[in-house]
C-alpha cells in the first residue's frame, strides 16, 4: 500500500471472531513498513520564514502486509502448486478482509477515526502465493504470482456522472446528504462482517432518507414508499443487536433495507443528471 497503514510493524495472531481463546489461529499478519523517507536530519530545525517557491515532492513510505492462511497447511508441494493456479482475486478479497479486520481493530484501541479500511484498487501490487514458515513472514515465497491489477478503462458515462455531480455539490448547484454518508457506513459495515453496527447505522440512514429524500422527483418518492415499509424490521433488528448477534433473517432484512437506501439516492442523481 502506498502509505503506512497505522498498526506498528509486527507479527499478530489472528482467531475468527468470536472463537475462544483455546481455539487455533487461523492467520498470521505480518506488517512492514518499507521504503520510509529519511528525514534530513536537523533541516527542519532551522526556522525559515518562508517555504521553497518550488519544493521537491517529499518521499513517502509504503507498506506490505502480508496475511498467512495456517489454519490448513497444505500436505505437499504438488497441493500448494495447484492451489497457486487456481488462487486469484476471491484469495485476495478474503485476505484484504483479515487486513481490515486489524485496521478495524487498531482504529478502535486507537481511538483514531481516521484510520480506515483498504480496498484492492489501493494496493500497489498484490500477490498470491506459498512458502514455508519464516520465508512468509519475511514476504518471500516458494512460488507465487502477482495478479493483475483491476482494469483501468471504464466506461466514459460512469466517469463523468460521479465528475459531474461533484462539480454541482462543490459549486454549490447541488448537496450532500446526512443518509448517503449513513448509508455508506452501514455498507461498510455490512461488508466486513459487523452486522451489528450496520443494523444501528441502517436505522439512522433509514430515517434520514424519509426526511430528506420527501421533496424528490416522483421516482424516488415510489422508491421512498418501500422504505417506510422497511422502518419495523429495521428498527427491531436494530434492537436485537443492541442484546446480540443478529439472527439470518435480521441480517437480511438489513441488507435489503441498505439496497433500497441505494437505490434510491441513485435515483436521485439521475434525476438530478
Amino acid at each position: 500500500m502506498p502509505w503506512a497503514l497505522g498498526p506498528p510493524d509486527a507479527r499478530y495472531l489472528l482467531r475468527r471472531p468470536g472463537d475462544a481463546i483455546s481455539a487455533a489461529p487461523t492467520h498470521v499478519l505480518v506488517l512492514a513498513t518499507l521504503g520510509a523517507p529519511e528525514r534530513r536530519r536537523f533541516k527542519a530545525i532551522r526556522k525559515r520564514a518562508n517555504a521553497e517557491p518550488e519544493p521537491e515532492p517529499t518521499p513517502v513510505a509504503t507498506s506490505r502486509a502480508t496475511i498467512i492462511d495456517v489454519g490448513a497447511p497444505f500436505p505437499s508441494d504438488a497441493e500448494a502448486r495447484a492451489w497457486l493456479d487456481r488462487a486469484g482475486e476471491e484469495e485476495l478479497a478474503a485476505d484484504l478482509a483479515v487486513l481490515n479486520r486489524a485496521l478495524h481493530a487498531f482504529r478502535l484501541v486507537t481511538l483514531d477515526p481516521y484510520v480506515n479500511a483498504v480496498g484492492r484498487r489501493q494496493a500497489l501490487v498484490a500477490r498470491v502465493g506459498y512458502g514455508a514458515g519464516e520465508e512468509v513472514a519475511d514476504g518471500l515465497w516458494t512460488n507465487a504470482r502477482e495478479l493483475a491489477p483491476e482494469s483501468a478503462r471504464r466506461r466514459r458515462s460512469a466517469v463523468l456522472a460521479p465528475q459531474a455531480r461533484l462539480a454541482a455539490v462543490l459549486n454549490g448547484r447541488d448537496r450532500v446528504l446526512a443518509c448517503e454518508e449513513l448509508t455508506l457506513r452501514a455498507r461498510l459495515d455490512l461488508d466486513h462482517g459487523r452486522d451489528r453496527e450496520a443494523a444501528l447505522q441502517v436505522l439512522v440512514a433509514l430515517d434520514a432518507a424519509l426526511a430528506e429524500l420527501a421533496g424528490e422527483s416522483i421516482d424516488v418518492q415510489a422508491r421512498l414508499s418501500e422504505l417506510r415499509t422497511q422502518r419495523e424490521p429495521i428498527a427491531v433488528a436494530a434492537q436485537a443487536a443492541l442484546a446480540g448477534p443478529l439472527s439470518g433473517e435480521q441480517r437480511e432484512v438489513v441488507e435489503l433495507t441498505v439496497k433500497r437506501i441505494e437505490a434510491a439516492l441513485r435515483s436521485r442523481a439521475v434525476s438530478k443528471a
